[in-house]
């Protein structure tokens, strides 16, 4: 047993002391993500050897009994199946659990005495980490009553950081809102408004494989493109988030972060450096670059839906009205396809389809961008059936990968042209699994490196872009578009592959 948390003291990335506060200790996101997280983390030696975590709820429960709730969440959640017990043991003894009701500023001194206890039985300031895992109605007080505290104050040698889940608002003015109160008890530079999937690794590859290969970035254009198509399909249904989902809807909930966060990485500009504002910067300017949606065009550029009745892996499901908690009246997409176009010289006439939906076929999240068609039919005695684009998909889940659809010829007499794939596996390609994505957004903000976290104007100009969008769905200034039904178990709509077959006489690349 060497680790306890092994770490390289001439490693520049190594983190300073630390400790991480979690507010909603007791919640799903706690035990299925963030302690596991922490746990793989210390397996890798990556954690300090000063590291605490300390749990806070409003239940009143025993710094044991919360131990032992994490132990049996991490004995199962935790992507290495094989419990380090040395590791665990560590990580674990270091572990601490405060009462506090959010709303109470008093119960936040309890907080800050036990921060002081820690420091002072490690003799040393600790970087503090505070992870909003609640529901956002509490992100505004918590922030305020850490404030108030003090316990948001930073000296030369000492951080305070605060990672925001996300939902980041419920349309524009609730974003403004939100960002405005955070900023009255903090600095910008403090708020690490987090999005798991900017911390898969498919996702960070996508900025590495445009910026390193320098065969693919001069074809990154209008030039040589003909479409790019993402997709963030789900094969469940709402299940118990039933009640958040119908006062949400697929837009809210998937497009307005993950979707737009992956377009903005296809589609950005070089950035000047890798690092937090210069990334930032150029994902902002795509958002900015996106042309709006009048508000009477909205019906023939965004398809919504919701699932009904079908089958799903073999199995009998019921129809989204039909689900515990969902109002017999309600007009919530389960489904949404959108077209959007870039007003910049890069994108110019490239049309970009962004799908979201839940109880379809199966679970894949990917980003394919489809190449334009040689200019010339070479080959004209072969079938046209055979004659596909070139296609360059990125998938994001479950298998995080790449893969480069070509033509070439099979072995033979016969002259024929086939479809082909180049493919790029993690698991096979560098023989580790990949680190689930809340680890390196863990690492990252205690490091204070904020360039997989979305900044303020970022959230803002996202909500802008759906702004028409939702106006027209609530019937403003127009006719309220139909919500078309799909069955469970199928890709979605036929509205949605229409959506395509205008521009592009074909639907969506089957996945």
């Amino acid at each position: 047993m060497e680790n306890p948390f092994k770490n390289d003291s001439s490693d520049t990335t190594r983190l300073d002391p630390s400790i991480v506060v979690i507010f909603g200790a007791t919640g799903d996101l706690t035990h299925r993500k963030l302690v596991p997280a922490l746990y793989n983390l210390a397996v890798d030696g990556l954690l300090p050897a000063h590291f605490f975590t300390i749990g806070v709820a409003r239940r009143a429960v025993a710094d044991a009994e919360f131990r032992d709730s994490l132990t049996s969440s991490v004995k199962q959640f935790s992507r290495r199946q094989k419990i380090n017990e040395g590791v665990w043991k560590e990580l674990i003894d270091h572990t601490y659990y405060v009462n506090c009701p959010f709303d109470d500023a008093e119960s936040y001194k309890d907080l800050r005495c036990k921060i002081e206890e820690l420091e002072a039985h490690s003799g040393m300031k600790l970087n503090r980490l505070f992870y909003l895992a609640t529901s956002p109605d509490y992100f505004e007080i918590i922030s305020k009553n850490l404030s108030l505290s003090g316990l948001l104050e930073e000296t030369e040698t000492t951080k305070a950081r605060v990672i925001v889940e996300k939902p980041f608002g419920n349309d524009l003015p609730s974003a403004k809102l939100l960002n405005n109160s955070l900023l009255q008890s903090m600095k910008e530079q403090q708020i690490f408004r987090i999005d798991h999937y900017l911390g898969k690794e498919t996702v960070q590859n996508l900025l590495v494989f445009r910026f390193s290969n320098g065969f693919f970035e001069p074809i990154w254009n209008h030039k040589y493109i003909d479409h790019v198509e993402i997709s963030v399909c789900e094969s469940i249904g709402v299940g118990s988030r039933a009640g958040y989902f119908d006062s949400s809807g697929i837009l809210r909930d998937i497009v307005q972060n993950h979707a737009l966060q992956l377009l903005c990485l296809v589609a950005l500009e070089p950035p000047v450096a890798f690092e937090a504002d210069a990334v930032r910067d150029e994902k902002v300017k795509v958002l900015k670059s996106i042309r709006r949606i009048p508000l009477d065009k909205v019906g023939s550029k965004v398809v919504r839906a919701r699932y009904q009745s079908g089958a799903v892996d073999g199995k009998e499901v019921t129809g989204y009205l039909g689900e515990s908690g969902v109002s017999p009246d309600s007009t919530t997409e389960t489904y949404v396809a959108l077209e959007f176009e870039i007003d910049n010289w890069r994108w110019a006439g490239v049309p970009f389809y962004v799908r979201a939906g839940k109880r379809l076929a199966k679970r894949t999240t990917e980003i394919s961008i489809h190449f334009k068609e040689v200019p010339h039919l070479l080959f004209k005695d072969q079938d046209i059936k055979n004659w596909k684009s070139n296609v360059l998909s990125f998938r994001i889940q479950p298998d995080e990968g790449i893969t480069f659809k070509i033509s070439a010829k099979p072995p033979g007499p016969k002259l024929k042209v086939q479809p082909v794939n180049m493919d790029f596996s993690y698991g096979s390609s560098f023989g580790v699994e990949a680190p689930e994505a809340y680890e390196r957004l863990l690492l990252d903000a205690m490091r204070g490196d904020a360039t997989l976290f979305t900044r303020n104007d970022e959230i803002e100009q996202a909500w802008d872009l759906l702004d028409n969008v939702f106006k027209a769905w609530a019937g403003e200034g127009t006719k309220a578009p139909p919500v078309f039904g799909y069955e469970a178990g199928s890709w979605g709509p036929v509205a949605a592959d229409e959506l395509l077959m205008k521009k592009l006489s074909q639907g969506w690349r089957r996945l």
